[in-house]
């Protein structure tokens, strides 16, 4: 056990948002020279206790004490947490692209002269310095950073936090966009800064990475914080537990069942990631789905499932990988290709690219099939009313006029309007990510009602969702990713969310 005094403290911390507590509570210490893990559910208050720390929460947002060195700090904003050495490094990597080296590391401190112009002899040094630092000797400072390799541009992330002199680093996800060689050399450099007593903070939802790096884990759960233990004590299984609030010793075998004739099989599909040039964030990804039948994808935020829907939908570019419907090889190259094939999508973001808001809700209904509702390039109203309202009666939309702007209609009922769109093609497929977000919880039950009878009637879906028990509730089958692929298939039968998030977070 380490006695030694803690360079930080947190007491009692409690965070409030309109009808949410984030945070109920949570005490802490951080030791001189550790690397303690922060680890939970997405919603299980990592961010926010990071923000009130590095000072995106001013101490007027909360309620509790921080303690540097046994002293109470007050911070305002993030300018007060970096002066009292305390720095964060954001999960995506939010560089300058266009900037150099030099330019990224000493952004809002450059040196001047005694004229006032920038002494870039004086920055190019104190850049070269802290590259060295990372053990990057050969570096050229003077390069853009859009040149670099991805993890070289994470060691410039992290030699521009140590220009702020920190004493604490706050790393999040900081191995999301790396491949495992790369995370090896950043855990070299973040072992050599422990060595030099710097203090991190690491928020990961790799355990593996936890065991590797880590010298103590706390584990936060809906806001609280349920356990501590020190790396002699890790255990992934007891840690998967306390993350879940449940015992995980029911995972169930593989049971076959029988399902209904293929539909759709993708075979190995590699797709690049987003914010990483050069990397994938999925690779040789495999799967079929049968008539009739709901898909569940389940992963972590970052895992792939709106890439893979995307994909298949031809609106993400896949690196690699086929396409068979009906046991025939077909290409979607866009999501027009997609839709003739009898694919739909109803996207995460509906109010970006789900539905046309100032477009009558008629229009956003009829617009997938203007083709069949025209004769001689003119639309036949009758038929486009006939059309329209047959598809808006079915998703049970509530509105008094179908000519009412699609912007008038509840967060609920939007979704019901772009299901009814793909409805109205000759639908055969279809993708949902993240289908009732946003929507209030008696909506919710009536959007699973309507899946579920639209299932009934052959169609095929494919969901993805961050509540895993919408997903139990929906699937007849579920698929986890993880670490760039399918981690494990699972029945009905077997799934429990205990399950699920086990196989999202183990090796």
């Amino acid at each position: 056990m380490n006695t030694t005094p803690p360079i930080l403290s947190m007491q009692y911390v409690t965070k409030k948002f309109v009808g949410t507590v984030a945070l109920d509570d949570v005490s802490f210490d951080l030791k001189s020279g550790e690397i303690l893990a922060v680890v939970g559910e997405n919603g299980a208050g990592k961010s926010t206790l990071m923000k009130i720390l590095s000072g995106n929460f001013g101490h007027n947002d909360f309620d509790g004490e921080i303690l540097l060195n046994g002293k109470k700090c007050r911070f305002d904003d993030v300018k007060d947490a970096e002066a009292a050495g305390i720095v964060m490094i954001h999960q995506e990597i939010n560089l300058e692209l266009d900037l150099s080296i030099t330019e990224n590391i000493m952004l809002g401190c450059l040196p001047q002269t005694p004229i006032g112009l920038i002494d870039w002899k004086k920055a190019h040094a104190r850049a070269v310095t802290l590259m060295k630092l990372l053990n990057m000797h050969d570096i050229d400072v003077e390069k853009n950073v859009r040149d670099l390799s991805v993890s070289d541009q994470q060691s410039v992330s992290i030699a521009r936090a140590l220009n702020r002199n920190p004493k604490i680093l706050i790393l999040d996800e900081p191995t999301s966009c790396l491949n495992k060689s790369e995370t090896q050399t950043l855990f070299d450099i973040i072992r050599d800064l422990r060595s030099k007593g710097l203090s991190c903070l690491y928020i990961s939802h790799k355990i593996d990475e936890l065991f590797e790096i880590c010298d103590r884990a706390l584990v936060l759960r809906d806001g609280k914080k349920i356990s501590e233990y020190e790396k002699k004590d890790f255990d992934s299984k007891i840690i998967i537990e306390d993350i879940i609030g449940r015992k995980i010793d029911n995972v169930l075998p593989k049971v076959s069942e029988e399902l209904g004739e293929e539909v759709m099989r993708v075979e190995n599909f590699t797709i690049a990631h987003p914010y990483a040039f050069g990397k994938t964030i999925l690779e040789n990804v495999s799967f079929s789905i049968r008539k009739g039948e709901i898909l569940g994808l389940y992963g972590l935020v970052g895992s792939g499932r709106s890439e893979l829907l995307g994909s298949i939908f031809g609106s993400v570019n896949k690196l690699a990988g086929e396409i068979y419907l009906n046991g025939q090889r077909v290409e979607i190259s866009s999501p027009i290709k997609a839709k003739q094939l009898g694919i739909g999508m109803v996207t995460e973001d509906r109010k970006k690219d789900g539905f046309i808001g100032m477009m009558s809700i008629k229009h956003n209904v009829s617009i997938t099939v203007l083709k069949e509702i025209s004769k001689y390039h003119l639309i036949d109203t009758r038929l486009e009313d006939q059309v329209t309202s047959k598809f808006a009666d079915k998703m049970r939309i509530k509105t008094s006029n179908m000519d009412s702007n699609a912007n008038t209609l509840s967060g609920g009922n939007q979704q019901k309007l772009i299901i009814a769109k793909w409805l109205a093609t000759k639908l055969k497929i279809l993708l949902l990510d993240e289908p009732t977000r946003g929507i209030d919880v008696g909506t919710k039950f009536e959007i699973y009602s309507l899946i579920k009878t639209l299932a009934s009637q052959g169609l095929s879906i494919i969901v993805t969702s961050s509540e895993v028990q919408e997903l139990i509730g929906l699937c007849d089958r579920f698929l986890v990713l993880s670490h760039g692929q399918v981690r494990k298939e699972l029945l009905r039968k077997e799934a429990t969310e205990s399950n699920l998030l086990f196989y999202s977070l183990a090796n």
